[in-house]
C-alpha cells in the first residue's frame, strides 16, 4: 500500500464548504490586501499564543526577517542560532548583513543546546534565535536567562510549533518576538505562503506593522525602508476556517506519535522523538526518527511507496554559501550526525489506521 508523506486534499475535502465560502467571500468584497480577515486572524492568533499583538506577513521567512529588523539587527551584528534547521533560519540573518553564529544541538531534541550559547557570545552578539524544531519548543528558561544576563534580544523561530507549550507558556510568547509559518505543510497551513509575528511589546508591534508596508506611515511617507510583506486576505480567510480545528489536528498527530512510539520501542537501532518534561504540549509537525543506515532505509521506503523525507540533510556550517565562515566539517558533531541519520515519516491528522500500520510494518521489517 502506498502511503503519502502528506495529503492536503483530504483536509480540503473535510472543510470544502467552509473554505469555498471563505474564498468566495473575499472575491466578493474585493479587499485583497490587508482586508478584514487579516485583522481578525491577527487577533485570533494573538489570543491563541497568549500575547498582546500579532502581525500577518507574507511568509514564515519574512516573519523572521522583520522580527530581526525590528530587534535592531544590522550589518556587522551577530545572531546566535542553531546549526540544524530549515535554511530560512540562517538566511534571514545573513540578508540583514549580520553574521549567523551557529551552535550545536541537543542529541535528543535536535534543538539549540543552551549549554553552548555563552561560549559563542562576543561583543558583536545582539540576539539569540532558537528554533522550536518539529513542534518541540527549545529549552527556553536557560536561553532567556542568558539573554537577560547579556542584554540580548530573543527571537523564537516557532515556524513549526504553533500551539506548542513550554512549561505552560505558548510558543511565540516567551521571547521578544515569535515567528510562525503558514506554509501548507504546517499544522496550520494556508493555501500558499504566509506567516505571522507575535509580540507583547507595543513598539515592536508598531514597527513590524510599518516594516511590512515598505516602511510607510502614513502611506507614501517613509522614515525607514521596509518590505512588501503583507499577508494576503485570501490566505487569512483560509486560515480562519482552519484555526478552530488546529488543536484537534495536533492531538491527532500526538495519537499517531504515541502509536509509532509503542511500535518502535523494540527497535534498538532506531531513535524515536523525545518529549522533554518541560513540554506541556508537543504538536508533532514532524515525526522524525534517526537510523544509522538512513539512506538505505529511505530508498527502500520510497520503493515501497512510503512517503518519507530528510529534514535536514546538510547542517548550516556545511552549506557552501557559509563557507566564508571557515568552519571545519567536524566542528558540530551532533548536527552532523543528525543530518546523516534523521528521517521524517507520515504523521498528518488524516493518516488512516491502515496506512499507519503499513508504515510501521515496513519500517520494522527494514530496520530489524
Amino acid at each position: 500500500m502506498a502511503v503519502p508523506l502528506l495529503d492536503l486534499s483530504r483536509q480540503y475535502a473535510k472543510l470544502k464548504p467552509e473554505l469555498d465560502a471563505a474564498v468566495i467571500n473575499v472575491l466578493t468584497h474585493g479587499k485583497f490586501i490587508l482586508g478584514p480577515e487579516v485583522k481578525k486572524l491577527e487577533e485570533e492568533i494573538a489570543a491563541l499564543c497568549t500575547v498582546k499583538h500579532a502581525v500577518g506577513v507574507a511568509s514564515g521567512t519574512d516573519s523572521l526577517l522583520l522580527a530581526l529588523r525590528a530587534a535592531g539587527i544590522s550589518p556587522g551584528d551577530e545572531v546566535i542560532t542553531t546549526d540544524f534547521s530549515f535554511f530560512a533560519t540562517a538566511s534571514v540573518i545573513h540578508r540583514l548583513g549580520a553574521k549567523p553564529v551557529f551552535v550545536d544541538i541537543e542529541a535528543d531534541t535536535y534543538n539549540l543546546d543552551p549549554n553552548l550559547i555563552e561560549a559563542a557570545i562576543t561583543p558583536k552578539t545582539k540576539a539569540i534565535m532558537p528554533v522550536h524544531l518539529f513542534g518541540q519548543v527549545a529549552d527556553m528558561d536557560p536561553i532567556m536567562a542568558i539573554a537577560k544576563k547579556h542584554g540580548l534580544k530573543v527571537i523564537e523561530d516557532a515556524a513549526q510549533a504553533i500551539g506548542s507549550e513550554y512549561r505552560g507558556h505558548k510558543a511565540g510568547s516567551i521571547g521578544d518576538f515569535g515567528c510562525f509559518s503558514f506554509f501548507p505543510s504546517k499544522n496550520l497551513g494556508a493555501g500558499g505562503d504566509g506567516g505571522i509575528i507575535t509580540t507583547n511589546d507595543d513598539a515592536n508591534y508598531e514597527l513590524c506593522r510599518i516594516l511590512r508596508v515598505h516602511g510607510a506611515k502614513p502611506k507614501y511617507y517613509h522614515k525607514i525602508v521596509g518590505y512588501n510583506s503583507r499577508l494576503a486576505t485570501m490566505q487569512a480567510a483560509i486560515l480562519l476556517v482552519k484555526l478552530p480545528h488546529l488543536q484537534e489536528w495536533s492531538k491527532k498527530r500526538i495519537e499517531h506519535a504515541k502509536k509509532y512510539d509503542k511500535a518502535f520501542e523494540s527497535l534498538t537501532s532506531l531513535k524515536r522523538p523525545v518529549v522533554k518534561d518541560y513540554m506541556t504540549f508537543h504538536i508533532y509537525n514532524q515525526y522524525t526518527v534517526a537510523i544509522p543506515n538512513r539512506d538505505e532505509v529511505q530508498t527502500k521506503l520510497q520503493e515501497a511507496g512510503i512517503g518519507c523525507v530528510i529534514y535536514y540533510p546538510v547542517p548550516f556550517h556545511m552549506q557552501e554559501c557559509f563557507a566564508y565562515q571557515g568552519h571545519q566539517p567536524d566542528e558540530f558533531p551532533i548536527a552532523n550526525q543528525a543530518g546523516a541519520q534523521v528521517l521524517s515519516i507520515p504523521i498528518y491528522p488524516e493518516l488512516t489506521e491502515m496506512e499507519q500500520d503499513e508504515v510501521i510494518a515496513t519500517i520494522k521489517k527494514l530496520v530489524s
